[in-house]
């Protein structure tokens, strides 16, 4: 998985997680197109305990690929319910306020 933290001057925190295979590709659903950059997601290839930890501390968090998504449903921060699907692609968003 990459894993990329962007942190803004207020103190506020985006944690982007999404599957390697995903980065440089753009997926589509309808009129809806996401691509899925470096810039966002990063280049940092983390290990699951890596993706844990940063989930663990995100209170908002974005989500992209089935690992990614199923990782974040079995630690008991989102419902897969609660997930969307943009083509085949699992993607969730988190926002704790």
């Amino acid at each position: 998985m990459f894993l990329k933290v962007h942190r803004s001057p207020d103190g506020n925190e985006v944690v982007a997680v999404c599957d390697r295979e995903l980065i440089g590709t753009t997926i589509t659903h309808g009129k809806l197109s996401v691509r899925i950059t470096k810039e966002f997601y990063g280049e940092t290839v983390a290990s699951e305990d890596e993706v844990r930890k940063a989930l663990e501390q995100g209170s908002n968090i974005n989500l992209m690929g089935r690992r990614t998504v199923d990782l974040a449903v079995r630690m008991g921060i989102i419902d897969a319910s609660c997930c969307m699907l943009i083509g085949t692609v699992p993607h969730a968003q988190i926002v704790s306020l």
